[in-house]
C-alpha cells in the first residue's frame, strides 16, 4: 500500500502488540499521530480518532536512519535521479526513512557536480544529507576507492564543495594523518559538518589529535583502518575510548565478525554505535557484476568485492537486516539497543533531530512482523509502503 489516505497526514491512533518509543518497550502500545508527528504515547483514549491496528504480533520501531549508503537496486546514489530511486524504491521498503547519500572519491569537477545535483534532493527532503567518503583518504587504506582520485585535503576545494551543497553536506570522511588534515577537520567543524575518521593508517596519537580537532565519527570501524596492535593501538582504540565519538558498524557478518561487533558494543555502549549499511548498487539485487564509482565490482554469495581482488567493496545489506542482527532474539533490552543503534544514535550524530517516536518527534516508523521483517513504513505520518500480504487496516474509532 502506498499513500493510504485513511491514516495520514491527519490524526489517528496506531496500535500494535509492541511499540518501541522514547527508549522504552510498550506492550499493546499505542501512538497518537497528528500532522506527521507523534503527539502522545499510549493515549488514554482515542477521542473519536481512527484507530489503525497493525496486529498483536507486530513490532513498531522508529524509521531506520542510514548515514552511510552508496546505492541499491542496481543504482548508485551519485546521480540525482538514481538517488531518488534508490531511496524510494529500494531502501524505504527495508525500513529506512532517513538516508544519507555517500559519495566515493572522484576527480574535483565530477565530485562538485555530484554534490550540486544531490543538494536539490536534500533540500526537497528526499535525502537526509550528503556524506563525502573521500577523496581525502590514505592510499594504503583506500579500500574500494579509485586510487587516481585520492588527494590531500585542500581548504579551497572543501569550501567549494560545501558551497555547492548549500548545507547539504553533513559528513566528510578523512584520514587524519594526511598533510593538512587537522586544519581540514577544524574547517569542517566550523561549517557545522561532521568530520569522520576513516580509510586511515593513522596512529593512535594522530587519531587522538583528530578527535581533539573536532572529529566525532569513526567510519565503518575496523574496515579500511590500521588494525589494533599491542604497541600501536591505532585509530580503533582511540575512537572507542573517547566518549565524544560515535562509531559506524556494518553488522552484516561480512565486515565484522559477530563477536567483534559485540565487543564494540560492550566498549562503546548503546549511545555510541551507529548501524550503517555501506550499501552499494547490488543491495537488494542478485549476485553479478556492478560498479562502485568507476571500479568494477563482482558480487558472489551477496558479498561485494573489487573485481579480481579480495577487497570488500561496500555491502549488499539493508538496514532491516542489520537491525535484525542487532536485535538478536528480540528481548526488550535487545530491541531498545537495536533501535538506538539504527535510529537515535545515527540521527543524533548527524544533527538530524530526535528520532525515537517520543512526543513531538517526526512520525517516521516501521511496522515489523514477528520475524522483524518490515510489513509497512510510515513516513511523516503517511503510509509510504507496505507488503500486499499484510495491508494496514483501519479498525474503527
Amino acid at each position: 500500500m502506498s499513500g493510504d489516505p485513511t491514516a495520514g497526514p491527519g490524526a489517528f491512533v496506531l496500535h500494535a502488540g509492541t511499540v518501541v518509543a522514547g527508549g522504552q518497550v510498550h506492550r499493546s502500545g499505542r501512538l497518537l499521530i497528528r500532522g506527521g508527528s507523534v503527539v502522545e504515547v499510549n493515549p488514554a483514549a482515542a477521542a473519536g480518532l481512527p484507530v489503525v491496528d497493525v496486529g498483536a504480533e507486530c513490532v513498531v520501531v522508529p524509521g531506520f536512519v542510514d548515514i552511510h549508503c552508496h546505492g541499491g537496486g542496481g543504482a548508485d546514489v551519485a546521480s540525482g535521479a538514481a538517488a531518488a530511486r534508490v531511496v524510494r524504491e529500494v531502501h524505504l521498503a527495508h525500513g529506512t526513512t532517513s538516508l544519507c547519500a555517500s559519495l566515493v572519491s572522484a576527480q574535483p569537477d565530477a565530485l562538485l557536480a555530484q554534490v550540486a545535483e544531490l543538494a536539490a534532493l536534500v533540500e526537497a527532503g528526499e535525502l537526509a544529507g550528503i556524506h563525502l567518503e573521500g577523496p581525502w583518504l590514505a592510499p594504503r587504506r583506500r579500500g574500494a576507492h579509485d586510487p587516481t582520485a585520492l588527494r590531500d585535503p585542500d581548504p579551497a576545494e572543501i569550501r567549494r564543495l560545501l558551497d555547492a551543497g548549500g548545507g547539504a553536506v553533513r559528513m566528510v570522511t578523512i584520514a587524519p594523518e594526511l598533510p593538512g588534515a587537522p586544519a581540514a577537520i577544524s574547517l569542517l567543524r566550523e561549517h557545522g559538518v561532521v568530520a569522520a575518521v576513516g580509510h586511515t593508517d593513522a596512529t593512535y596519537a594522530q587519531t587522538r589529535d583528530a578527535i581533539a580537532a573536532g572529529a566525532s565519527v569513526g567510519t565503518h570501524l575496523f574496515n579500511a583502518m590500521r588494525p589494533i596492535k599491542h604497541r600501536e593501538p591505532g585509530p580503533v582504540v582511540a575512537l572507542l575510548e573517547d566518549e565524544s565519538t560515535v562509531v559506524e558498524v556494518i553488522a552484516d557478518g561480512v565486515h565484522l565478525h559477530p563477536a567483534t561487533f559485540e565487543q564494540v558494543r560492550r566498549w562503546a555502549g548503546p549511545d555510541r554505535v551507529a548501524l550503517v549499511t555501506d550499501a552499494m548498487a547490488a543491495a537488494a539485487m542478485p549476485d553479478g557484476s556492478y560498479h562502485l564509482g568507476k571500479l568494477p565490482v563482482v558480487v558472489s554469495g551477496h558479498q561485494a568485492r573489487i573485481a579480481g581482488t579480495d577487497t570488500i567493496a561496500g555491502s549488499t545489506t539493508t538496514m532491516d537486516a542489520v537491525f535484525r542482527a542487532a536485535a538478536g532474539s528480540g528481548t526488550d533490552d535487545e530491541l531498545i539497543t537495536a533501535v538506538a543503534e539504527s535510529s537515535r544514535v545515527p540521527a543524533t550524530a548527524l544533527g538530524l533531530g530526535r528520532r525515537d517516536l517520543a512526543p513531538g518527534t517526526v512520525a517516521d516508523l516501521v511496522v515489523l512482523g514477528a520475524d522483524l521483517t518490515p510489513r509497512a513504513v510510515l513516513e511523516r505520518g503517511r503510509w509510504a509502503w507496505s507488503t500486499t500480504e499484510a495491508p494496514i487496516e483501519r479498525t474503527g474509532r
